[in-house]
């Protein structure tokens, strides 16, 4: 098994002399692929993201999810005649030919077996929303990637979207609270908040910060409202909209001012996050903050299920297969 020391020496050996890294895709089946890949391989764009280009990529995708099935044909070949990426008949045999991985399937259900043979190749992996299909899978890949010791990131592009930024930066005292809306369609195959909602939820726990402890959620076909109590006494609200108007936007509570975010954001904050992590193998966001994110959405389904009663994170961690 390959040190801590030398990965971070590796990965200062492929980028000290100037050369770009060599960046594959797994799962060729969301806008994101070509949006990133646009970024990455298009010097004459206005947000390009030096230091690494996508050289290949593995199709993926999946036949039950309509949005994967239809889509995926389309942006393969986007990819191909655009940007000239080669397509892999394996994971296996992609990792061969690339520095690091973006795991980019829409579907969260096949991340896990995805994933498994880039940490075994020792290739840094950014695993876009949601991270698994599940609580259960996303702790797995958390503990492989620790036990394998290969650098994982996860991350909604809403944590980096410079509004939320300079949001998070205004001096307004002792944050007492914060209230995060956004969108949140729901997908049959994976846990309510896991599909869409992972982005207002990421970007309450952006202002919040980790320490939560009990969830509730109150939930009607067109919105979903779920509390959460940090340890230190500060409340979040999370609120999924599920219709035809879905903005989002965060207001946080301070004990010298309450204020809004201003404006939305798009993609490029996050590829810089993503190159800077290929580059450093050093995660912007740390896993523990990941999974507590995660377990936040799967209490809200479990308070669901008992009927708006209060539950602990700290039992849902447990039950599936935590902490890290």
């Amino acid at each position: 098994m390959k040190s801590s020391f030398s990965l971070l020496l590796g990965a200062a050996l492929l980028t000290s002399n100037g050369a770009e890294l060599k960046i594959g895709i797994i799962g060729l089946d969301t806008s994101h692929v070509v949006a990133f890949t646009e970024l990455l391989n298009n010097p004459q764009s206005k947000q390009h993201v030096p230091g690494g280009k996508v050289i290949g990529a593995f199709k993926g995708g999946s036949p039950d999810i309509e949005s994967s099935a239809s889509r995926i044909e389309g942006y393969t070949k986007q990819l191909q005649d655009k940007f000239g990426v080669k397509i892999y008949p394996t994971i296996e045999e992609l990792c061969q030919n690339v520095d690091a991985v973006l795991l980019e399937s829409v579907d969260g259900r096949p991340h896990l077996r995805q994933v498994r043979p880039v940490l075994q190749a020792h290739k840094p992996v950014f695993i876009d929303k949601p991270v698994a299909g599940s609580l259960k899978d996303a702790i797995t890949i958390f503990k492989l990637a620790r036990e394998i010791n290969v650098p994982c990131f996860t991350s909604s592009s809403y944590r980096f979207y410079d509004s939320l930024v300079d949001l998070k930066k205004t001096d307004i005292g002792e944050i007492k609270g914060a209230i995060s809306y956004g969108p949140s369609h729901l997908e049959e195959h994976h846990p309510d908040f896991f599909w869409y909602g992972i982005h207002p939820a990421e970007a309450l726990f952006t202002v919040l910060g980790t320490g939560c402890e009990t969830v509730v959620r109150t939930s009607t076909p067109d919105t979903d409202e779920v509390t959460g109590v940090w340890k230190d006494g500060k409340v979040g609200t999370l609120r999924g909209i599920r219709g035809t108007v879905t903005p989002h936007q965060v207001i946080l509570f301070g004990s010298k001012d309450v204020i809004s975010q201003k404006g939305s954001g798009d993609y490029a904050p996050l590829v810089r996050e993503i190159m800077k992590f290929f580059q450093t193998r050093i995660s912007p966001v740390p896993l523990e903050e990941s999974l507590e994110l995660y377990a936040f959405m799967e209490a809200a389904d479990e308070s669901k299920r008992q009927g708006g009663c209060p539950v602990k994170i700290a039992d849902v961690i447990r039950k599936n297969g935590g902490p890290l």
